[in-house]
């Protein structure tokens, strides 16, 4: 699988996620994005940062989603209830595994969240 970025072929494994992360960019998510049929809001790219920085700065960290919900409990003060469905709404095929795709991120292999 690939994806074509602004003219350039971006290679992915057979599940979409890409074959080397240093190929990632913003351009490269919206095609990650759009291949899922995601339109990618605010909070969305919210999750995408949190997820780049925690694998980045944080020895690979890849956090499930009650990790993830801890965390936007925090970081969304203006939302109100934070639950995995806050999570849901912007990546509706699991907030970890396909926000983890877009992010450019390697496939995790653990399941779900709790």
């Amino acid at each position: 699988m690939a994806y074509e970025v602004n003219g350039k072929t971006i290679e992915a494994d057979a599940n979409g996620y890409l074959a080397d992360h240093t190929d990632w960019s913003e351009d490269v998510a919206k095609a990650i994005a759009a291949s899922e049929g995601l339109e990618l809001s605010e909070k969305a790219w919210e999750i995408i940062n949190y997820l780049r920085d925690e694998y980045f700065n944080n020895g690979g960290n890849q956090p499930n989603e009650r990790h993830m919900v801890k965390h936007f409990k925090g970081a969304w003060t203006d939302q109100g209830k934070v639950d995995a469905k806050s999570l849901y709404i912007h990546f509706p095929k699991g907030p970890a595994k396909q926000a983890s795709k877009v992010a450019g991120l390697p496939e995790t292999k653990r399941k779900g969240g709790y």
